[in-house]
């Protein structure tokens, strides 16, 4: 069993290493989710930072929230 604090930084590059760049591949169509998904990991980066647990848990849950 892990925790929000070992899963977090995973779906932080997963999203960033993964999902944004597929997105950018798509022009300006992707773009709107490339948006919202940055945000998404300056919130996740942010909970981290302040050692919010429940921020992380949420933000979690939306990054987890993101496919292709």
């Amino acid at each position: 069993m892990s925790s929000v604090g070992e899963e977090l930084p995973k779906e932080i590059t997963r999203v960033r290493d993964e999902l944004i760049p597929a997105y950018l591949e798509c022009g300006v169509g992707g773009m709107p989710a490339v948006i919202l998904m940055r945000a998404d990991l300056d919130e996740a980066s942010k909970a981290m930072i302040e050692g919010d647990v429940v921020a992380m848990v949420l933000v979690y849950q939306k990054l987890k929230d993101w496919k292709l």
